[in-house]
This record gives C-alpha cells, sequence and structure tokens, in this order.
C-alpha cells in the first residue's frame, strides 16, 4: 500500500489536480514588499512546523517558497507526498530516525486503511464533507505498543486492510506522465517517482504486476550541478500527464501478480528488538 495522490487530495479537500497548479516558479516571501505576505509569516510558521517540520523550531527557507505558491492556488498535494515518501524510505534505509513530514496527515490515511469500519457515513456524498473532520471525531485506542504494533503489521493478511479508503468517491486516476510508468514528484527538498499502478487495488481496479523500473534513479537532493535543469525537465512531465477510468473485473489481483507478490520478502518493517527483554 502507499498514500496516493487522490488519497492526499481528498483528505485536505482539495479540487482535482490542474496541469498548470501542481507547481508554479517561487519568489522570495521573506523579502517581498507586500504587507499581506509579512503578515502571512505568522501562518507560514504553522504551516512550516506542521507540515515539514525538518528542524525543531525553525522554518526552512524552501518551505517560504511553497506558502507564496498556495496563495496563487497551487496545490501542496505532490509536495506533500514528496517528502513523506522521502522521509519514510530514509528512515526505513537507516533504520532509524525522525519523520520529516505531515504525521496528522500519515495517521489519518493508517488508519483509513487499517482500522476497519462497519458502515460509511452517508456524508462522503456531500460537497462539503470533510474526512479529516470524521476522523478526527472517530475514537482511536491509544493502549497499543509500540511492539504490540510492529507484530500486528508484520502479519498482516488481505482481509485486515481496508484496501479502498471509506472516503474515497473518485472514477479517475492519475497513473503516468509522458510516457514514464510513473509520476514524477517534486518535494521541497529533493523529488521522489511515484507509481499509482503499483497499487490499483486501492482504487478497487484489478491488480497486475507493475513495472518499477529506475524508480530510485529520480531521487537526488536540491544542490549539486545541473539540478536545476533537472527540475524543469521533471516539472514539464506535468504538461502530459495521463488518467484512466478504474476497472474491477473479477478477482482483484491477476494469478501473475499474487505469485510475484508471494515472492517479495516484508522487510519493510524491522523486527522488533529482545536483546535487552
Amino acid at each position: 500500500m502507499v498514500h496516493t495522490v487522490e488519497e492526499y487530495a481528498a483528505l485536505l479537500h482539495c479540487p482535482r489536480i490542474q496541469v498548470d497548479k501542481v507547481y508554479s516558479r517561487a519568489t522570495n516571501i521573506l523579502a517581498h514588499p507586500d504587507t499581506k505576505k509579512k503578515v502571512d509569516v505568522f501562518a507560514l510558521s504553522i504551516y512550516g512546523l506542521v507540515i515539514f517540520p525538518k528542524a525543531l523550531g525553525h522554518i526552512d527557507e524552501a518551505v517560504t517558497d511553497l506558502f507564496d505558491q498556495l496563495d496563487r492556488r497551487v496545490t501542496p498535494v505532490p509536495v506533500i507526498l514528496a517528502e513523506t515518501f522521502r522521509s519514510l524510505s530514509t528512515c526505513r534505509r537507516t533504520g532509524e530516525g525522525r519523520f520529516i513530514g505531515c504525521a496528522q496527515l500519515l495517521l489519518a490515511w493508517f488508519h483509513s486503511h487499517f482500522w476497519k469500519v462497519d458502515k460509511v457515513s452517508y456524508r462522503v456524498f456531500f460537497e462539503n464533507y470533510s474526512s479529516l473532520k470524521e476522523l478526527a471525531a472517530t475514537p482511536r485506542r491509544d493502549d497499543i505498543t509500540e511492539e504490540r504494533w510492529m507484530a500486528i503489521l508484520q502479519n498482516l493478511q488481505d482481509e485486515d486492510v481496508e484496501w479502498k479508503a471509506p472516503w474515497m468517491m473518485l472514477d479517475e486516476i492519475l497513473y503516468r506522465c509522458e510516457d514514464f510508468d510513473w509520476v514524477t514528484l517534486l518535494g521541497i527538498w529533493g523529488p521522489v517517482r511515484y507509481t499509482p499502478l503499483l497499487v490499483l487495488r486501492q482504487y478497487r481496479s484489478r491488480q497486475f504486476i507493475p513495472t518499477a523500473q529506475g524508480l530510485a534513479q529520480c531521487e537526488f537532493s536540491y544542490k549539486g550541478n545541473n539540478y536545476r535543469r533537472k527540475i524543469r525537465e521533471m516539472s514539464n512531465t506535468w504538461k502530459q500527464i495521463h488518467r484512466m477510468k478504474r476497472f474491477t473485473v473479477g478477482a482483484m489481483t491477476t494469478p501473475e501478480y499474487y505469485e510475484w507478490w508471494s515472492k517479495r520478502t516484508n522487510d519493510n518493517i524491522p523486527k522488533p528488538n529482545h536483546e535487552n527483554s
């Protein structure tokens, strides 16, 4: 499973992503002559500390650029997703570290897929429905230890997962840019490749073996030589986005996918350390 553009857009109650409103040239908000921009610094501090808490008590300059773009109605979803993927990948690779991203959104997404619900609220069909408000009002268990969570996640079965979030209402899926089998997400500190075809089951579509070759080759930080050219090239791919209608025919997975998946090792979650117990 993975967080998707459509899911985060629904959680944030964003309208359907428009191609010309995904990425926009940034300006220096702190040096802007407009008084309103300077007043916005207070809101910026909240935005930076909650969404992108890179340094405790400090706002990264890159966050100020993104905050300025929001005033031009540029959607923050791809940026938030990119930094979520990058941070989770770093924590997994190193086996430790602090998550640098919006933990509140991540928790809302997590509960939507791993907390079974008896029935779906009729309010999801209303235009002003807020899935975040609904999730915030839902009782949560806070008595489960970290070790217990790790054991639960390591032993998940298909029937334990809510593949499609109950508040997701969509007919089309963004699945590629240009002729690539992925979508490049530009974060505020670096890019990452995102492949919706890996998680078609989250859209109630039939899952087949995805193409994942070359995904890791995109990751780099915004520094060094030629990184601006790379950013420009990646931004341009969003000028040719492709969507497909979701479809479900028969089983949710192909036989080939199940065989491919069964050969993979579930090493995403570190095993509990019992040395000191």
